[in-house]
């Protein structure tokens, strides 16, 4: 489906051997003269969307948009509410803004039902098709819409699945009825789990507040719990890793930040520079490039974050192997917090392995 879209990058070198290659991009720091206001919704605050902001400041900064100076930033959470998410977006619209970049997929939604004319910039959709931000030939179903999408790829999660817990057959996901990246998934799932003998226990949840007990829900049905992308789970992490230690089940995400606060192991994106390359389509659309002329593009370079630590809580030990292959959020921390020197240093380590 996202065939006929440019991807950025090549799906996980880490883990299953494919090659990556990092491609330079010309940057400026020096400030564009004339002065831009910028719109920002996410859906809710947690510190993958929260990671995703911060890499599109840092990489406008680097297009010499900076916040501050020649750029105005406007951020505004809904709080995982989606009345708020409305008014936001009717907010956003009277206020009229240079460009709006819309994090996560209700926020998109509501964005674009509030204004035709703004440039919208979406990030953190995993499937803008399914979202009717584009359609199944990648064109915007608005003029004024563009933006960086997801869609990972199943079939080097469900063989993560298979290293991390090799007998696992019964995979729980937790997914917000609400959220249509996450029901399509959970139709992805139902189709590709069976060609590797597995079979999906799906729990829906409508808030935040849901995700402890839909957890539980899975006790003695489900051998190991997957989740990716959906809002109302990452913002409950926690409480779904709470339970899951209790009951012995190893949880897969596809983010980092989810492993950092419990997850045994993610494969996915890194937000930060998922953030970096978001930036470069808003800084286009500030230049004056309309929406319809910059093209939606797929973000899917997978990288291998594992927690030795968590997976012992969670009853399983990783492999020497998997360990050595992916990044240990037990001892490397974020991007995000890492100096320049640093980054360089495991990404190459990530690469060449």
């Amino acid at each position: 489906m996202f065939d006929r879209l440019p991807i950025i990058a090549l799906c996980s070198a880490l883990l299953f051997g494919c090659t990556q290659e990092t491609a330079k991009q010309e940057t400026t720091n020096t400030p564009k003269e004339i002065h831009k206001t910028l719109a920002i919704s996410a859906i809710v605050e947690h510190p993958s969307l929260d990671d995703i902001r911060r890499g599109v400041i840092a990489g406008l900064a680097e297009q010499g948009y900076q916040e501050g100076k020649n750029l105005t930033v406007n951020f505004q959470s809904a709080q995982g509410n989606m009345a708020t998410a409305g008014q936001i977006a009717k907010q956003f619209s009277a206020d009229s803004p240079d460009a709006i970049v819309a994090i996560s997929t209700p926020s998109a939604q509501t964005i674009a039902a509030a204004t035709q004319s703004i440039p919208i910039i979406y990030t953190a959709v995993s499937d803008p098709v399914a979202a009717k931000l584009i359609d199944d030939k990648g064109i915007a179903t608005q003029s004024n819409i563009t933006g960086l999408s997801s869609e990972l790829p199943l079939e080097p999660q469900i063989k993560l699945f298979q290293k991390v817990k090799p007998e696992a057959k019964r995979i729980g996901f937790v997914y917000s009825s609400g959220e249509m990246n996450s029901v399509s998934l959970k139709e992805r799932l139902k189709v590709e789990l069976p060609k590797y003998g597995m079979a999906l226990v799906d729990i829906p949840i409508n808030r935040s507040s849901d995700v402890a007990a839909a957890t539980r829900a899975l006790s003695g049905r489900a051998d190991l719990i997957y989740t990716s992308l959906d809002n109302n789970v990452a913002s409950a992490m926690e409480a779904m890793v709470g339970v899951a230690n209790e009951l012995k089940i190893p949880v897969i995400a596809s983010d980092e930040f989810s492993v950092r606060r419990g997850a045994t192991a993610a494969l996915g994106v890194n937000d930060f520079d998922f953030g970096l390359t978001t930036a470069k389509l808003v800084a286009k659309s500030l230049d004056g490039t309309p929406a319809n002329q910059i093209k939606p593009e797929v973000m899917n370079t997978l990288t291998l974050y594992v927690s030795p630590k968590n997976a012992q809580n969670q009853g399983v030990s990783l492999s020497d192997e998997l360990i050595k292959t992916g990044m240990n959020t037990d001892t490397t921390p974020s991007k995000a917090e890492q100096k320049p020197s640093e980054q360089t240093a495991n990404q190459k380590t990530l690469i060449d392995k």
